[in-house]
């Protein structure tokens, strides 16, 4: 299991990528304008090297929300393949069930 700094990082990230994410929009938009002044769009340029690190979305990683693994985890569910099997085991996860035939 992962630590809970581990996991409590990955969901400030989250946080921040979110908060972060119309002004990063906004930069990108005049930096990828070809009509606006080229002195603009360096201005641009600019700004968004300034901005922290952790808000831009290549920056999150997935992880499960139970346990914190990196590995394995369901985009649909936001959980481990170890957890996800755990739970529709017991039945915990809606509409899934064990597969027999």
């Amino acid at each position: 299991m992962a630590r809970k700094s581990t996991i409590e990082s990955a969901k400030r990230i989250r946080k921040k990528v979110a908060a972060k994410k119309t002004t990063r929009d906004a930069l990108k938009a005049i930096i990828m304008n070809k009509n606006v002044a080229a002195v603009e769009r360096f201005a641009a340029q600019l700004k968004l090297a300034a901005m922290p690190r952790t808000s831009s979305a290549t920056r999150i990683r997935n992880r499960c929300m139970i346990t914190g693994r990196a590995r394995g985890v369901y985009r649909k569910f936001n959980i481990s393949r170890i957890m996800l099997r755990e739970m529709a085991a017991e039945g915990l996860v809606p509409g899934v069930r064990k597969a027999s035939w």
